[in-house]
């Protein structure tokens, strides 16, 4: 078994816990950034994808989440998924039936996904961890809790609004060399 990265470890048992897509967004996009020569750049980000596709689809934002699905679903499409420990051809159809859902008219309610993950010792490692954040793996989006479901409205930007306006007054700065 190769062993699995701790921020994959977490995403999924985010994903399938705490149904925190954006916190899911948060741990891959780091680790893939830190991990850019690894091969596995485009798992990484259409795992990403599917998570904020997740995200937006649960918030009514059709139009995002298709946009999402169809961005994570080209890239998970054409991927190595071996050492991921993931059912690929059943995550492929559940993110197919995500998109046309999104795609059309009328309403389609939402649906969390859950991938079938093939590697028992994988499975093993996510319900400890489970375990000890006190989540129970496999449940349902918590549809009442604002700070999960529209987390990136209520977040501190204050850092992210700073470190543009610094670049902003350093690009400008150079132009007035």
């Amino acid at each position: 078994m190769r062993p699995y990265p701790e921020p994959y470890i977490a995403y999924l048992v985010e994903f399938h816990a705490t149904r925190d897509y954006f916190e899911c967004h948060e741990l891959l996009e780091e680790y893939w950034k830190d991990h850019l020569d690894d091969g596995l750049a485009d798992l990484w980000v259409g795992l990403i994808q599917l998570a904020v596709g997740q995200y937006h689809e649960r918030r009514g934002n059709r139009r995002g989440a298709g946009r999402m699905y169809a961005e994570s679903l080209k890239r998970l499409s054409s991927v190595d998924w071996s050492g991921t420990g993931l059912r690929q051809d059943d995550l492929l159809k559940q993110l197919r039936i995500r998109l046309a859902a999104v795609n059309e008219e009328g309403e389609s309610p939402y649906r969390d996904m859950r991938f079938i993950i093939e590697d028992d010792e994988l499975m093993r490692i996510c319900e400890v961890e489970c375990q000890k954040l006190g989540v129970v793996w496999g449940a349902a989006s918590p549809m009442d809790n604002d700070a999960v479901i529209h987390r990136h409205k209520l977040r501190d930007r204050s850092v992210v609004i700073a470190a543009r306006a610094a670049a902003l007054a350093e690009k400008r700065a150079g132009r007035e060399k």
